[in-house]
């Protein structure tokens, strides 16, 4: 596989992730079958955000509302920062969340348009550490199938994705390796990666 496809299909799936709370569950109430109904949900929204006709716009609006009703963004948004959020300041911890918000938004959206005739298939979960994985295999037009890993926890308090694993490469890990490169580029300052994240993506 070409690092391009795999770029492809990780913005496909991340976005899907990468795509806040479809059922409220109290904390340690997550089941497989209420982790697979998160990720069936979440497909379903993204696919016919695909179909709509909409303008590109209007699309990455509908897809950051996805993200923000099935993702963990606190989670995913500190967890790429790393350890430099234990010495920036509240103030900008926040900025960051939400400028991460809309940068992930707009990176991973602009790519669903190679999803159009595609879908995804679950096909059961485990119980993990953390919550359950739910397996899932990805079919898009002129692609081979390939797997598709979400993670789904609800230590915040709602069932949420917080991380994807497609053909075993770790999302979570690669983004927060593209941030913290990003940060070393700005002297670590995250008042100044929160402001160009405005634009970023």
């Amino acid at each position: 596989m070409t690092s391009n496809n795999l770029i492809t299909r990780r913005g496909l799936a991340f976005g899907a992730a990468a795509v806040a709370t479809v059922v409220a569950l109290p904390a340690q109430a997550l089941v497989g079958r209420e982790a697979e109904q998160l990720v069936t949900a979440a497909v379903n929204d993204i696919n016919k955000i695909i179909a709509s006709g909409k303008s590109q716009s209007a699309m990455l609006a509908d897809f950051e509302r996805v993200f923000a009703r099935y993702a963990d963004v606190n989670i995913i948004a500190l967890t790429t920062l790393g350890a430099a959020r234990r010495s920036a300041s509240n103030a900008d911890v926040r900025a960051y969340v939400q400028a991460f918000r809309g940068y992930f938004t707009r990176k991973y959206g602009r790519r669903f348009n190679e999803f159009v005739g595609g879908q995804i298939e679950v096909n059961g979960s485990r119980q993990t550490k953390n919550g359950y994985e739910v397996f899932s295999t990805a079919k898009l037009r002129g692609s081979a199938p390939f797997q598709v890993n979400w993670l789904v926890s609800d230590r915040s308090g709602n069932a949420k994705i917080f991380n994807i694993i497609i053909e075993g490469v770790n999302t979570l890990t690669s983004e927060r390796a593209e941030i913290g490169a990003m940060l070393d580029r700005r002297g670590g300052s995250v008042s100044r990666l929160a402001a160009d994240l405005e634009s970023a993506g």
